[in-house]
């Protein structure tokens, strides 16, 4: 059975028409399931010409397929990337030989899927996902990485067959889809493995679910821990795969507490792809050395410090606070939060309640955002007591967009204090946003 499409009268001229048009054009925004998307990716006969890498996992994904892309491009190959979301610019997910993709490109690639779909409905991320392989299939690169959207089993990236499939961390997020348990979730990530094809997993604790349908499907299970390993010290660490070693490695650019477990799955990709990818120990260290990606726990230069970190679920909140620990002392912490009403908001705010002083909770522009006043209430019922003074130790204040409760963290902390935005990509995108004119 497939949704029927009204087909639009003329394609649109522009970027932003076309990124409008496919937001508001299917009846649900996310709709599960690959049949749709496989039938159109055959019409469009999207076939790689190269090794494909594809990475899933609750929080670590985008660092991980930005350390792939970096080595490999220090390698001198040409690399094809899809990331999402996007902060600033749509083109930001599309990625050929490390610049990002045109207008014009994304636009070509846009009527290609126009033209073939036929009545076939799809989701703004089922054919934008389809207008990016495309266009990456007809780049002809040396070696094409796909960042998964949403759990694995059943998300339109599946549709292809990856050479080697990483995933690197298990935890509770979107439990609406993918279910209530690390169990039940792991099995949907373990969906991207493929039989007789390398299946690289970098959580340390991995669901015996994961596990059991490797082992049924006959993928080629590479652990954390049995498989690979990272050891180091506080100047360089070491990666030890199947059958090599990587010594002397510079840590990695982007900062925290998880990147060498999302580093060290990098690098067992590397190693089972050795043979038609070689990549020397010069290109591994400076492409971990240099790699670069907005969002993560990026600490931006200037006073008072600036953090910007997606971490929207509860796992990635522990590791924001853990990372928020080890940058020594600041006399003040403000943080710029806003999220999605369906992430477990609680246990975000669990995590960092005690790492926060003053709290500049926002609204989002998304019906399905939470409003600073429920995000307040939240903080309010986890024991947050604000005090009712401008110049009081701790406080809660509501703000209508991320950038306006950025101006207001701005103008109150000192130059020694720092501020961290965080939650949804949507915070930091705002913020980015409002930067703008301080970045270029």
């Amino acid at each position: 059975m497939t949704s029927q499409a009204s087909p639009s009268p003329a394609t649109p001229a522009t970027l932003s028409e076309w990124l409008a048009l496919l937001e508001q054009r299917h009846f649900k925004q996310i709709d599960m399931g690959l049949e749709r998307v496989m039938q159109v990716k055959q019409k469009l006969d999207i076939q790689f010409d190269c090794p494909v890498i594809m990475v899933a996992g609750t929080n670590g994904k985008g660092s991980t397929c930005a350390m792939l892309e970096s080595i490999l491009l220090r390698a001198g190959y040409r690399v094809g990337l899809y990331m999402k979301p996007h902060f600033l610019h749509f083109n930001e997910r599309a990625r050929i030989s490390g610049d990002m993709a045109s207008d014009a490109q994304l636009i070509a690639a846009f009527e290609a899927v126009e033209a073939q779909r036929g009545d076939i409905s799809l989701t703004y991320f089922e054919f934008t996902t389809l207008a990016i392989m495309k266009l990456l299939a007809d780049a002809k690169q040396d070696v094409v990485i796909l960042e998964v959207g949403l759990g694995g089993r059943l998300d339109a990236v599946n549709v292809i067959d990856a050479d080697v499939s990483i995933v690197t961390s298990i935890d509770i997020d979107h439990t609406e889809y993918l279910g209530e348990t690390r169990e039940e979730i792991g099995f949907e990530k373990a969906g991207i493995f493929r039989p007789g094809k390398v299946a690289v997993c970098g959580d340390p604790l991995p669901p015996k679910s994961l596990i059991a349908h490797a082992e049924k499907i006959g993928a080629d299970l590479w652990l954390m821990g049995r498989d690979f390993n990272y050891q180091g010290d506080k100047q360089q660490w070491a990666y030890g795969g199947r059958g090599m070693r990587r010594n002397s490695l510079a840590y990695p650019s982007l900062r925290g507490a998880n990147q060498l477990l999302n580093a060290s799955a990098a690098l067992a990709a590397l190693e089972a792809l050795r043979e038609v990818l070689p990549v020397g120990a010069q290109e591994v260290r400076t492409g971990l050395a240099t790699v670069e990606l907005p969002g993560r726990f990026q600490v931006l230069p200037g006073q008072p410090l600036v953090i910007l970190d997606v971490a929207h679920n509860p796992h990635a909140a522990a590791t924001l606070a853990q990372n928020l620990d080890n940058m020594g002392f600041h006399p003040y912490t403000y943080a710029v939060f806003g999220s999605m009403l369906d992430k477990d908001i609680e246990g975000v705010i669990g995590h960092l309640k005690d790492k926060i002083d003053h709290w500049c909770v926002t609204d989002l522009p998304l019906p399905r955002a939470a409003t600073a006043q429920q995000l307040k209430d939240a903080l309010l019922g986890a024991g947050v007591a604000p005090e009712f003074r401008r110049d009081a130790a701790r406080s809660i204040e509501t703000f209508t967009s991320p950038a306006d409760a950025y101006a207001n963290a701005l103008s109150r902390a000192g130059e020694n204090d720092r501020i961290v935005v965080f939650g949804s990509f949507l915070t930091v995108a705002g913020v980015m946003q409002a930067r703008r004119p301080g970045l270029h």
